[in-house]
C-alpha cells in the first residue's frame, strides 16, 4: 500500500537515541580537536548539519520507500549527470574535482548523495531477482549499475568514497541468491582485475598507490607516506586506559595528528578517551547496527529488507575501514568515520539513510 500517512509511534527512537548521543560525542571531540587550530568554531557547524540532518530524516521518513524504488531510474539517471558535471565544471581543490560550488558558497559533493542512490537502485533490481535462478547476464546489470558511477567517482579521483560503493553490490548479490559457484568464480575475476589495475599504472596514481600500502611498514617513510599512520597510531596509544582529557591531547592539541577532525577523529578521542572511551564508541556503533539489521528483519518485502541492509553495508564498510585505518590494520583512504567526522555531506547522508530505514520500519504492519 502506498501513500498512507505513519505515524511517529512505530518510529525507532532507541536507534535514534543511540546516534544523537554519537553525535554529540562527535561535536565535544570536534570542539576539543580544532579550538587551538584556524578551524575553531567547526563544532558549530556541525551541529547545524546534525539538526539539518535530523530534519531530512524526519522528512524522508514520511516518504514511502515504494516511492523511491519507483522513481530510481530517474534519480539514478540525474547521479550520473551530476558526476559528469562534476569533472567538467567541478572546482579542484588538491589535484581533485570533487564538489560542484553552489551559490552562497556551498560545495555539493554528488558522490556522497550517490551512495543512496545505489541502495535503493540495487535494492530494486535485485528483489525483483529473488527467488530465481541468477543469469550471469543479472550479475553482470547489477555489477554495471555499480560500476558506472564507481568509475566516474575514481576518474575525480575519489578512490575513497568509490570504495564505499562495493559493499552495496556485495549485499545485493548474497541477498539477491547468487550461487556459490558463481559467487566463486567472480571473487576470481575480481581479484584478477584488482590485481591488472594495480600493475597497469593508469587507474591509482602513484601517491594512491604509496598511501594504501604505507600501513604496513609506516617507518619506511616516516616524514612521507607513513606520517599519518606513525602518528595515529602515537596518539592511540598515549591515550592508555582512561585517556589524557578533553583538550588535554599530546599529539591532537600539538597538531602532530593529520586532520583529527575528520579522517582521524577517531585517534584524537582515543588520545583524549582512553581505551575506554573507544570501546564505548564502538558499543554505540554494534547497538547502531544491530537495531539497523533488526529493522531490515521485519520489513514489510524483500525489496525493504535490501534497502536496509545497504545502509548496514555503507557503514560497516566505512567503520572498519576508518577504525582500522587508525590502528594501523588498513590503508589511508581517506573514509569519513560515520556520525563522528566533520563534515555537512557525510551527516546528511547518513541521517538521509536513517530516514529511508525508519520508513522501512513504520511500513513493516502493511500488508
Amino acid at each position: 500500500m502506498k501513500g498512507r500517512l505513519f505515524s511517529f509511534r512505530d518510529f525507532d527512537w532507541t536507534l535514534l537515541g543511540f546516534v544523537l548521543i554519537l553525535s554529540m560525542l562527535s561535536v565535544l571531540e570536534i570542539y576539543s580537536a580544532t579550538m587551538h587550530t584556524k578551524f575553531v568554531g567547526f563544532e558549530k557547524t556541525q551541529t547545524l548539519w546534525l539538526l539539518g540532518g535530523m530534519v531530512v530524516m524526519f522528512v524522508v521518513s514520511r516518504i514511502d520507500y515504494h516511492v523511491l524504488l519507483d522513481a530510481i531510474p530517474w534519480i539514478y539517471g540525474f547521479c550520473l549527470v551530476s558526476l559528469v558535471a562534476v569533472l567538467a565544471v567541478g572546482s579542484k581543490v588538491l589535484g581533485a574535482r570533487r564538489w560542484i560550488k553552489l551559490p552562497g558558497g556551498i560545495h555539493f559533493q554528488p558522490s556522497e548523495w550517490v551512495k543512496i542512490v545505489l541502495i535503493i537502485a540495487v535494492a530494486r533490481y535485485f528483489a525483483r531477482l529473488i527467488g530465481k535462478n541468477m543469469t550471469w547476464g543479472d550479475i553482470g546489470k547489477g555489477i554495471a549499475l555499480v560500476a558506472v558511477p564507481m568509475l566516474l567517482v575514481l576518474k575525480q579521483p575519489d578512490l575513497g568514497t568509490a570504495l564505499t560503493y562495493s559493499p552495496i553490490l556485495l549485499v545485493g548479490l548474497f541477498l539477491g541468491g547468487i550461487p556459490w559457484k558463481k559467487a566463486a568464480i567472480l571473487a576470481v575475476v575480481g581479484l584478477t582485475l584488482v590485481g591488472g589495475i594495480w600493475s597497469s599504472g593508469k587507474v591509482l596514481k602513484p601517491y594512491q598507490k604509496a598511501r594504501l600500502t604505507s600501513f604496513l611498514n609506516p617507518d619506511n617513510d616516516p616524514k612521507g607516506s607513513g606520517y599519518q599512520i606513525r602518528q595515529s597510531l602515537i596518539a592511540v596509544g598515549d591515550g592508555g586506559m582512561l585517556g589524557r582529557g578533553v583538550a588535554k591531547g599530546t599529539q591532537t592539541q600539538g597538531d602532530f595528528l593529520p586532520i583529527p577532525y575528520t579522517d582521524f577523529i577517531f585517534a584524537a578521542w582515543s588520545e583524549e578517551h582512553g581505551f575506554i572511551g573507544a570501546v564505548a564508541v564502538l558499543l554505540l556503533y554494534f547497538l547502531i547496527l544491530m537495531r539497523l539489521i533488526q529493522n531490515a528483519q521485519t520489513a514489510a518485502d524483500l525489496s525493504g529488507t535490501l534497502l536496509v541492509m545497504g545502509v548496514v553495508a555503507v557503514l560497516i564498510f566505512q567503520i572498519a575501514v576508518n577504525v582500522g585505518m587508525v590502528i594501523g590494520f588498513m590503508p589511508v583512504t581517506g573514509i569519513p568515520l560515520p556520525l563522528m567526522s566533520y563534515g555537512g555531506s557525510s551527516v546528511l547522508f547518513t541521517f538521509l539513510a536513517l530516514g529511508m530505514v525508519m520508513n522501512v520500519r513504520m511500513n513493516r504492519f502493511v500488508n
